[in-house]
């Protein structure tokens, strides 16, 4: 166990559960783990804000309810993890694959998520003002009325992602899938599609593009796809 300037305590390939965690939260330490174990490891409801998790193993982890506010997840492994109701405002989550975990409720607000895996995740309801996505695998993922407005949102793959009541208005797609996405009730009033794949859509879904920008190319292939032919 060690210090630096930037954090209390720096612990490496070490195994941390809920006895060890609590009392590093309850002191107000400052940690960064390494290659560190805690997988299965309850954490809900701790003060772990500016803890830097780097390359650790998370998988089936619980920070449900807890305070991560600005801190990092490095290449970690957290699939299945659960943040529900989490405070991850300011959090970095960089590289890693947190499929099939859940974000449900949690607030993302000014975090940013870059190369990273989501695929099958849970974000409903989570609060996402001023959030920032880079390159994230958002395939399969539930995110019911998630906002987007405004966002520019590059490399982000939705294929297949329950995307029930989202708000995309204004919002700019730079190298993005939505192919067969579920887009029940959402808003794309002038969102920018150009960069978006659109394949998979369905009438239904059609029209939540009402107001928003597209190409000609992409519009041909929303006419063959609802089924019609130009001639």
């Amino acid at each position: 166990m060690t210090a630096t300037n930037e954090f209390d305590v720096v612990l490496a390939d070490v195994e941390i559960g809920r006895t060890e965690a609590e009392r590093y939260a309850r002191d107000g330490k400052r940690l960064h783990l390494g290659n560190c174990t805690l997988e299965g490891a309850d954490l809900s409801s701790l003060e772990l804000k500016g803890w830097h998790f780097d390359r650790c193993r998370l998988g089936r982890a619980r920070f449900d309810g807890s305070v991560l506010e600005q801190a990092r997840f490095t290449a970690c492994r957290a699939a299945f993890a659960s943040f529900a109701g989490a405070n991850l405002s300011e959090a970095v989550i960089t590289g890693g694959d947190f499929s099939n975990a859940s974000f449900r409720r949690s607030s993302l607000a000014h975090a940013s998520l870059s190369q990273c895996k989501l695929m099958g995740a849970d974000l409903q309801e989570a609060k996402s003002w001023g959030l920032s996505l880079d390159e994230v695998v958002l395939a399969l993922a539930k995110l019911a009325k998630v906002s987007f407005r405004k966002l520019t949102l590059r490399r982000i793959d939705f294929s297949e992602a329950q995307l029930v009541g989202c708000d995309f208005r204004e919002a700019v797609f730079d190298e993005c899938s939505l192919r067969d996405a579920a887009m029940v009730d959402c808003r794309f009033e002038r969102a920018d599609l150009r960069g978006a794949d659109l394949g998979g859509i369905r009438l239904a879904d059609a029209k939540a593009f009402r107001g928003a920008v597209i190409s000609k190319a992409q519009a041909a292939v929303l006419v063959r796809e609802l089924g019609l032919d130009v001639v």
